[in-house]
């Protein structure tokens, strides 16, 4: 894991098409901005563990996005 220091109106770039800003730190957590492609899910990790724990007691198995362009 990469631990990276930012101060409040930081960025931090991911590839050429994400980046995240550090918009306001307060003693209780940190606010997050993010720029990415619409076509990129980006959910909190303990809503990606409800699907996740959803798709499976449907019968779906443990796949967390439907990926539209696997058939390609």
């Amino acid at each position: 894991m990469l631990v990276l220091s930012r101060k409040a109106g930081q960025r931090i770039q991911i590839g050429p098409d994400i980046s995240i800003t550090v918009v306001k730190l307060s003693s209780g957590g940190v606010r997050l901005g993010i720029d990415a492609p619409p076509e990129l899910a980006i959910v909190r990790s303990e809503l990606a563990e409800q699907i996740e724990a959803d798709n499976r007691s449907e019968g779906e198995g443990l796949r967390l996005f439907q990926c539209d362009d696997a058939e390609e």
